[in-house]
């Protein structure tokens, strides 16, 4: 077993990509990582609760196949773990899959025939990655002749939720003019038998092409993809450049291309091996509300009017399985597809900021609260240019509170980040406060969209920044001292103990 909790066998298994939903599953369950539950349950609250318990404790992956009042089985929490994360990017870590797409976005010009050699094999691959499109695939099996979203076991997730939500869809859209594909993740709830909600936030891409299509008066073509593979599904929440496709990123981390065939009534591509696919439009100038919905900052997203998603297709395997997961107060699964996006663009962030040392994104700060980064100080000043920097980066920008601190301080650790915080921090010199683009789910702010945030130096001030006193050294024991006493503690006769709750 690696480090990581993953047998060798599935490493192997890069070159052979999960295909589907269903090898994933297999994996799971191979890997005890999966718990098949026969007890009749219903899609209203109760998958919820009792994932919600799963989640917090750290448990499985759940299938429940005895869904009340409907054919379909249901899994969740799927990727709710870092060993599953792992797991669905069939790697030991997700630094090792950081590790590999740094390579190639190093790839710089050959100045040499040797350079051009060793750049052939990044190259080939590559060209092996691009979506392929096929003709024929599973997930037209079966083309439903009337289109009936009640059939589907679509949870209602918390009690003051407005209805039954799909939280796991990958929704495609194209610009209108120049055709650029995206795939997002846009929450639906279900109104009726035909007709959804269509949740994209404004700085989203799907609502991008959606506002184009407004001006142009036209309906825009949607489609949404519901179980597909794991890094599929992972890769619709990516926080990528609009001009970037989801699903080559998708091939590339798979190391092999994602199968995609054309849609039945809308000139759309789509996932081959996805469980349904639900084709439609959405009309210009329609609104209705849509919520409350209990999201992933742990309180209710507030009701508010959305595009409205008329669903004229419904296609599907013969026997599918309806891919799900619910949000709410962390941990949740959620906060592991977040933490994969932290890992995985670390690198892609250091190449525009060289000076970052690592970054974490607590989950505490449901994603966009709170960001603590470390940084290679080199100037006055360099903390409030990290927090201005980000404050411009892309999904960056709803950062609400970031946190700088020197490069020795481990911000994975928060006991020893919030330690250097309040003690090293001056409230009047050390924090800056901006206004700009907030999340939609922020309820704090005083208008829609729009807030202030706030950012913390906890690097040690320099003389040229003010700070003319003495600094303190850290408290450090001696390395011969430490290394003593771990060669006579076993004779010291102290059994294993832990810190007691409440203990000082």
């Amino acid at each position: 077993m690696t480090h990581a909790g993953v047998s060798a066998t599935l490493l192997e298994r890069p070159a052979m990509a999960y295909r589907d939903l269903r090898e994933f599953i297999e994996a799971l369950e191979s890997q005890g990582e999966l718990i098949r539950i026969e007890e009749p349950i219903s899609t209203v609250l109760e998958i919820t609760e009792v994932t919600d318990r799963v989640s917090k404790k750290g448990g499985p992956a759940l299938l429940f196949e005895n869904v009340v009042d409907s054919d379909y089985p249901v899994l969740i929490n799927a990727m709710g773990s870092m060993r599953r994360m792992n797991l669905a990017f069939e790697r030991e870590s997700l630094d090792q899959l950081a590790e590999e797409l740094q390579a190639f976005i190093d790839l710089e010009k050959p100045e040499t025939l040797l350079d051009k050699l060793r750049m052939l094999p990044k190259l080939k691959r590559m060209g092996d990655v691009f979506p392929k499109k096929i003709q024929k695939a599973p997930c037209q099996e079966v083309v439903e002749e009337e289109v009936n979203l009640d059939g589907m076991p679509v949870l209602t997730c918390w009690p003051e939720d407005g209805g039954p939500f799909v939280t796991l869809p990958l929704v495609f859209t194209k610009h209108p003019r120049t055709g650029q594909s995206n795939m997002g993740m846009y929450r639906l709830q279900i109104y009726d038998r035909q007709t959804t909600g269509m949740h994209w936030h404004t700085h989203k891409g799907g609502a991008h092409h959606y506002r184009v299509a407004e001006a142009m008066g036209e309906p825009l073509p949607v489609a949404v993809a519901i179980g597909a593979d794991p890094v599929t599904t992972y890769v619709a929440t990516a926080p990528l450049p609009e001009d970037m496709d989801e699903l080559l990123l998708a091939g590339l981390i798979r190391k092999r291309p994602v199968e995609v065939v054309p849609c039945k009534t809308v000139d759309l591509l789509v996932p081959a091996h996805a469980e349904f696919i639900l084709e439609g439009f959405v009309h210009p100038n329609e609104r209705r509300r849509e919520g409350p919905f209990g999201d992933h900052t742990g309180y209710y997203s507030l009701a508010d009017d959305y595009p409205v998603f008329h669903v004229s297709c419904v296609t599907r395997k013969k026997n599918p399985i309806y891919s799900t997961t619910i949000v709410g107060r962390p941990p949740m699964e959620d906060f592991y597809m977040a933490k994969a996006t932290e890992r995985i663009f670390l690198p892609i962030l250091k190449k525009t900021l060289p000076e970052i040392v690592d970054l974490n994104l607590p989950m505490e700060g449901v994603f966009h609260n709170l960001v603590f980064v470390s940084i290679d100080k080199r100037y006055p000043g360099h903390a409030q240019k990290i927090m201005h920097a980000f404050w411009g980066l892309g999904q960056m920008m709803f950062a609400k509170i970031i946190v700088v601190f020197d490069e020795w301080v481990d911000v994975q650790n928060l006991s020893q980040a919030l330690w250097v915080m309040c003690n090293c921090v001056d409230p009047e010199r050390d924090v800056c406060f901006v206004k700009g683009p907030v999340d939609a789910l922020d309820h704090a702010a005083p208008l829609p969209h729009l807030g202030s945030k706030m950012g913390i130096d906890a690097t040690r001030p320099w003389p040229e920044e003010g700070h003319l006193r003495p600094w303190p050294d850290v408290i450090e024991m001696e390395e011969t001292i430490k290394r003593k006493i771990d060669q006579i503690w076993d004779r010291l006769g102290i059994p294993e103990f832990g810190r007691e709750s409440g203990s000082s």
